[in-house]
């Protein structure tokens, strides 16, 4: 049995200790999640149009990560509806950066892995940066969502009577403890996956100006930013849409 197969058991048995029936599904939501990336990685390599790949599994790999991980129907259309919308604001702000950037490809560092093979696979490099750049925020985006629409949501459910002021006051107070939380995460994420290539920086000697204008760490800073940009645009619109609905509710009662 390899380590990876053994952890991904342990894993299952954890969540559905935790988590129950949720874990479960929660469970199977990463498994489809993985095989989804797969799928979406073979597609690209048979030339399929990467826009259109993209554009068609945003939602797929949405409703995955919401409705399977989520038990309350409410919650989680409620969340796929902001997830969905921020998305779509975060992938033009990410169209801008990254033809701002212009760090698609390879650098440097992947010369001698890639010695003998060829760097051109006749794919768009630009494109397969704009895919992974929205791929990478779906997960932050998602959570960001549900937290929010569970809080609020269940806060409506203990207070019947509140109104849309005070709904939205807790919203806020509600989005900034989940902004303190995602930012680290998202923050602690990426220095722990770059740790070894900012040794690697630091033992080759590398300047400051060197260190910003590498692709690797250019691409990886951008993401970490397109997240950021994408929870904090969840947190408001979740208190907008769902204060929004319940003042709806109430007219035509």
């Amino acid at each position: 049995m390899s380590t990876l197969l053994a952890l991904t058991i342990v894993l299952a048995i954890l969540m559905t200790i935790v988590g129950a029936e949720t874990g479960i599904r929660s469970f199977f939501s990463v498994l489809i999640n993985t095989l989804l990336l797969i799928l979406v990685a073979v597609l690209i390599s048979w030339g399929i149009s990467i826009p259109i790949i993209t554009l068609i599994f945003i939602p797929l790999k949405l409703a995955t990560i919401i409705f399977l991980g989520t038990h309350d129907y409410t919650v989680a259309k409620n969340s796929f509806t902001v997830a969905f919308s921020v998305c779509l604001l975060v992938g033009v702000l990410i169209l801008i950066g990254q033809w701002l950037a212009q760090a698609a490809g390879l650098g440097p560092e992947a010369g001698e892995v890639l010695v003998g093979l060829s760097q051109m696979p006749g794919l768009s490099y630009p494109e397969i940066a704009v895919t992974v750049a929205i791929f990478s925020t779906l997960g932050a985006i998602a959570e960001a969502a549900v937290a929010m629409n569970s809080g609020l949501l269940e806060l409506k459910k203990h207070n019947p009577a509140i109104s849309r002021k005070q709904l939205e006051k807790s919203g806020a107070a509600i989005g900034r403890d989940i902004l303190g939380t995602s930012m680290n995460t998202i923050l602690f994420g990426m220095f722990g996956s770059f740790l070894s290539l900012f040794l690697w920086y630091f033992r080759l000697g590398y300047t400051f100006g060197e260190v910003m204008n590498e692709k690797l760490f250019v691409n990886e800073a951008l993401i970490i930013m397109y997240s950021l940009i994408g929870v904090l645009l969840t947190v408001p619109l979740s208190t907008y849409l769902l204060s929004r609905k319940m003042t709806e509710t109430k007219v035509k009662k």
